[in-house]
């Protein structure tokens, strides 16, 4: 199966389509996205250029395997960034899905497609503060993690 993001105003995904593999056969039996945007308009009348094929196995910039969930030994099969959702956004420059910003000051990385926060990632727990449901929350205001415990 093949997925295809619509796209809206400003590249906004607004919906995610299946389509079967061979709806996007082009005439040497080779699978095309073209073709597949071609169907898309003809069966959805909606212009073929605002659908974008996405990958449902492809997350962060890697692909995972279809069956077992882990990473992919073969890399080359990630595809677009991130498997596109809705309210997800198409940057056809970088040729990536990235979701809407989770913080104003956080910045995007078009390598993984995923926003990462100005002072990096969250630090690291120990056994014990995992076990006991500790955790780190992103404070904007303050511009760090802040560790809670429930």
């Amino acid at each position: 199966m093949a997925h295809f993001a619509k796209l809206g105003s400003n590249s906004k995904v607004i919906q995610v389509l299946t389509l079967n593999n061979g709806d996007m056969l082009n005439a040497d039996g080779v699978e095309d996205e073209s073709v597949g945007q071609q169907y898309l308009e003809r069966h959805n009348n909606w212009p073929a250029q605002m659908w974008i094929q996405t990958s449902y196995n492809t997350r962060s910039g890697k692909h995972y395997d279809n069956k077992t969930r882990e990473l992919s030994a073969n890399q080359a099969k990630a595809f677009r960034g991130n498997y596109a959702g809705i309210g997800y956004v198409w940057d056809e420059d970088n040729n990536i899905f990235y979701p809407k910003t989770p913080y104003a000051s956080w910045v995007l990385n078009t390598t993984d497609a995923r926003w990462h926060s100005p002072i990096g990632d969250e630090p690291d727990l120990t056994d014990e503060e995992r076990e006991a449901g500790t955790r780190y929350v992103w404070n904007e205001d303050g511009q760090s993690w802040d560790k809670t415990t429930p």
